[in-house]
């Protein structure tokens, strides 16, 4: 008879199941502003999602910009993921859509069998595809493929359907400019932000310059379209905007072959439609505020596009007076035979009885921003770690929420209206029902639309403080002292200077602080 002994397990051998390490990549908004917000749905979506399931650990989320999905190349944030793949750090991967990830087949494949081979697997939410099961790469070249011909499809369709608006006057603008707002499919004026287009072109005629007006919004608390900061590059994007008389020109940017967008420049038709809509401003207003705007050019020796000008001094633009709200002007002094260059206010070199405030060294201002900079890495957990924490104390999570939902109703919704598109142009509708069912489309994405923008608009400030003072943290964590001045380091972190006197200046980081240095 046989005779069985048994050994007991040791306890501590016993391993603790691996959690899966899971990760999250999404493609979002190339709108800086709404980048963040967006960026923070999905985060927040995805974090979620992960963490309520007891077996995975939630890794991160991996993102690009919103650029086309055609090539693998341009994609930093999905070459950073499937690097960290290759080292080991991930084990699943979750993906709104197959579209998301690639519309290139061959590519698809190439990342999807790569990642297999790493024993790392992906799962496609809208067609529910886990590449883990056996008969999922057939579901994938299948879908793939779609996906890449549906983007050419998309594409000539939408340009075809585009451009015959164009050329009838009847393509509706998705996102009015400042100052109007859509009803029914119609662009029709916004009596509260017209009010702020006819002050800015008023102030403009007056002789003020961008940055001055943008300043005198700032102080009658206005908002901008998405309740944003006023800065002079809005003001200059509303000055030059031409619907604002009642017409629009069409096309002034199209998307070539390879779906990369540029400024049209003669390559394209352009259509220019006079009466669009209703006018805020007056043709002969319009033509003047043009006028004024291209001489200032011609006095600062200013040329479109031009990097040289648009990044000759880290100062230039970004030092405010105090007294009479002027920028200050960059000047060669001489003392003692030797040159050196300083900061006047503007105001005061044309006439001194309206401003008092007397030029300032330009090495000043690089020593009080060392200064500063050197106080905040010292002081970093009293000043900074807390504004950090207060700005994410802020409850957000029902709007992120609400907002991730908001965007894949209106991409369900965009995927209505192209197979409407198709429809169309392959002749399978009567032209009087896809105008019909079109516009009911437009309507329930402009409801989508405002009602995300509002959402938008009550986290936006926050996530961008935020962001700006994590970026700033990271830098002052990172670094023990500031030797001497650094440009690259001034424009990441600082708005502008506030200059009080000749003693004191203000600091406006772009995370909202003010810091003040002595001088």
């Amino acid at each position: 008879m046989k005779r069985i002994t048994k050994i007991e397990a040791n306890e501590k051998l016993q391993k603790t199941p691996k959690k899966l390490r899971v990760a999250a990549y999404a493609r979002v908004s190339t709108d800086s502003r709404e980048q963040i917000v967006s960026l923070e749905a999905q985060k927040s979506h995805y974090e979620a999602y992960i963490k309520s399931n007891p077996d995975w650990k939630y890794v991160g989320l991996y993102y690009d910009e919103g650029i086309s999905g055609t090539n693998m190349a341009k994609r930093d944030g999905l070459l950073r993921m499937i690097s960290d793949c290759e080292k080991g750090l991930i084990d699943f991967i979750i993906i709104k859509s197959i579209s998301r990830f690639a519309r290139n087949t061959t590519e698809c494949l190439e990342a999807v069998r790569k990642l297999i081979k790493l024993k790392v697997f992906i799962y496609f939410e809208k067609e529910n595809i886990n590449t883990g099961d056996m008969e999922s790469e057939l579901l994938l070249t299948i879908f793939s493929s779609l996906a890449e011909s549906e983007s050419v499809s998309i594409a000539e369709n939408e340009s075809w359907a585009i451009q015959k608006r164009f050329q009838n006057g009847t393509f509706k603008i998705g996102y009015p400019p400042y100052g109007y707002k859509n009803v029914n499919g119609k662009m029709v004026i916004d009596e509260a932000e017209a009010e702020i287009v006819r002050f800015i072109f008023a102030e403009c005629l007056s002789g003020k310059g961008s940055y001055k007006i943008a300043k005198a919004l700032s102080e009658k608390k206005a908002l901008t379209k998405r309740g944003g900061k006023w800065s002079s590059t809005v003001v200059k994007e509303i000055l030059k905007n031409e619907k604002y008389t009642g017409d629009v020109l069409f096309q002034k940017t199209f998307t070539d072959s390879q779906f990369d967008r540029h400024t049209n420049r003669g390559e394209k038709p352009q259509y220019y439609v006079k009466g669009h809509h209703d006018a805020i401003i007056s043709n002969e207003d319009f033509e003047a505020a043009q006028a004024i705007i291209v001489q200032r050019a011609k006095e600062k020796n200013i040329v479109a596009d031009d990097e040289k000008y648009l990044s000759r001094y880290p100062f230039s633009g970004k030092i405010i007076c105090a007294e009479c709200g002027a920028t200050w002007k960059r000047r060669t002094h001489t003392a003692c035979k030797a040159k050196y260059y300083a900061y006047t206010c503007n105001t005061h070199l044309k006439e001194k009885s309206k401003c008092g405030q007397l030029f300032i060294n330009e090495t000043d201002f690089e020593v009080a921003f060392v200064n500063m900079v050197n106080k905040l890495i010292f002081s970093k957990k009293v000043l900074l770690q807390p504004f950090l924490n207060s700005l994410k104390g802020i409850d957000q999570a029902n709007a992120l929420t609400r907002i991730n939902e908001l965007e894949t109703a209106l991409e369900q919704n965009f995927d209505r209206r192209q197979v409407l598109t198709n429809l169309l142009s392959k002749q399978y509708i009567e032209p009087a029902l896809y105008a019909k069912q079109n516009s009911e489309l437009l309507a329930e994405a402009e409801e989508l639309r405002n009602e995300k923008e509002a959402l938008y608009r009550s986290v936006n400030g926050e996530l961008e403080n935020a962001e700006a003072v994590s970026k700033l943290l990271k830098y002052v964590n990172n670094n023990t002292g500031l030797a001497e001045f650094d440009a690259d380091v001034f424009e990441t972190h600082v708005d502008h200077f506030i200059v009080y006197n000749r003693s004191e200046i203000g600091i406006a980081l772009k995370c909202g602080l003010t810091l003040k240095e002595r001088l």
